[in-house]
């Protein structure tokens, strides 16, 4: 398994275009440290070192040493265009100068590094200016409660928040069956007791970069308010500027009761927090209350180097306005790549919003994950990427899409460009390029992703006529 991963990724580029010898036996080279790295031991040995669950170890062999803005270097000195940000982690692409001086101020103070969530003038900036970003609504009666910086555990910390709250237990996470039904469905009113609260994610990232409608989300704003139930918006992957809004609930104008924070807002470094209305810290006392705290309490909440490096790049990405840049640059990489949809019959859907952008490859004599086939009928069909529009439901077996997807990050590689995969069947190609990004930086990112689909388009038999359920986007 780890070798086909490996294979066949000779002729990588490097950033100016030359083609290199990707091969890697041999070659040695000290990272910035001045620690001697193999260039070809590293990949050899991560298989029988590490859990075969590090998948992006696997899908990109890259031993990468430096890194600056857009660009990764690797310990045969290959460099390569960074879309994956470390997962959406770098909003300012890598060792931004600003974060980096935000993080020596701190070390240069002999502030203390870790203080379990003892209060910091470091602290103290960092809410400042997270305060300055949030919506005016939630601003003004906001509550910011730092947690573990782990996966799950700002979810966990909102949902007991909304628990404790509202003495309900049921939380509603709408899937695609609930965004391609009406709002309510998500609070029945003749079910009994409502949910304690519906936690949504504003862009589904981990389903294909599906952006969730504005007025199906205002519609749900609606109902939950008339219900009193707590709306959780889970902006992990999408706060920050990613969408082209600072926060990807701000296109709708929906202000939700409870935001989850992580990701980009740590400035590269682990850091997570949830912002609640002010009423959901009120609403019970004594020992309820201080057991809302629990799920999210950890000793690496609120580090004080994350703080900072937080701090600065809230300040950056809103003082810069790389946020309305993100929708600019995001709205001519779409356009791109839908033409290409248009060219490859290979190309699914293109879909996303700001620099968070899918690219779904699918069979060419096949209909495309969430099409028709999917569950929604043809004479309905949503459009795809408009979130204005509908909502596909995202499913079918794994097979010649997600084997196309692979094909396509291994060429963009060749190319000197990293990408991700994600969706159920791991056939979306998703690109998070750094908010920083540049218009001559973007068009090398795409010139490199279209030569990548032109062959792997061409080795699969040429240009055949896009599928039907592509000729109606």
């Amino acid at each position: 398994m780890a070798e086909t991963a490996y294979e066949g990724l000779a002729g990588a580029w490097s950033e100016d275009g030359r083609s290199e010898d990707c091969g890697f036996e041999g070659g040695r080279s000290e990272d910035a440290a001045g620690v001697s790295v193999g260039a070809g031991g590293a990949p050899r040995r991560q298989p029988a070192r590490e859990a075969a669950a590090r998948t992006y170890a696997r899908a990109l062999p890259v031993v990468p040493v430096r890194a600056r803005g857009l660009t990764i270097e690797d310990a045969a000195g290959r460099r390569y265009l960074d879309c994956a940000s470390g997962a959406g982690t770098l909003a300012l692409g890598h060792h931004h100068p600003i974060v980096l001086e935000a993080m020596r101020r701190v070390l240069d103070s002999e502030t203390p590094l870790q203080v379990m969530g003892l209060t910091t003038p470091v602290e103290d900036a960092f809410v400042t200016e997270l305060l300055r970003t949030l919506p005016p609504r939630l601003a003004d009666h906001a509550r910011v409660r730092f947690c573990r910086p782990g996966g799950t555990d700002p979810v966990d910390t909102a949902v007991a928040l909304v628990r404790a709250a509202t003495g309900r237990a049921p939380i509603v996470t709408p899937t695609g069956a609930h965004l391609c039904a009406a709002a309510e469905a998500c609070c029945p009113s003749d079910a009994g007791e409502p949910p304690a609260g519906v936690v949504l994610e504003p862009v589904r990232s981990a389903d294909g970069v599906l952006p969730v409608p504005d007025a199906w989300l205002r519609d749900l704003r609606r109902v939950t308010a008339e219900r009193s139930v707590p709306l959780i918006a889970d902006e992990t992957e999408t706060g920050v500027g990613r969408t082209g809004a600072l926060w990807a609930v701000d296109h709708s104008g929906v202000t939700p009761d409870v935001l989850i924070l992580s990701k980009a807002i740590g400035g590269s470094l682990p850091l997570a927090a949830v912002v609640h209305h002010e009423d959901l810290d009120g609403r019970r006392t004594g020992s309820d209350r201080r057991a809302v705290g629990a799920p999210g309490a950890g000793t690496f909440r609120g580090n004080q180097l994350a703080l900072a490096a937080g701090a600065a790049t809230l300040a950056h990405v809103r003082e810069q306005r790389l946020a309305e840049h993100a929708a600019a640059l995001g709205g001519r990489i779409l356009s791109r790549l839908r033409g290409l949809a248009a060219e490859f019959a290979c190309v699914g859907n293109v879909r996303g919003r700001g620099l968070m952008i899918g690219v779904e490859l699918v069979s060419p004599d096949g209909a495309p994950d969430g099409a028709p086939s999917g569950g929604i009928p043809s004479d309905s069909a949503p459009s795809y990427g408009n979130p204005s529009g509908g909502i596909p439901s995202v499913g079918g077996p794994p097979g010649t899409g997600s084997e196309l997807a692979l094909a396509v990050q291994r060429e963009c590689l060749r190319r000197g460009l990293i990408v991700a995969l994600t969706g159920p069947d791991r056939n979306v190609v998703r690109l998070l390029p750094p908010l920083i990004i540049t218009e001559e930086q973007t068009s090398t990112i795409l010139d490199r992703f279209a030569d990548a689909v032109q062959t792997v388009d061409r080795r699969r038999g040429g240009h055949a006529p896009p599928h039907p359920a592509h000729a109606a986007r």
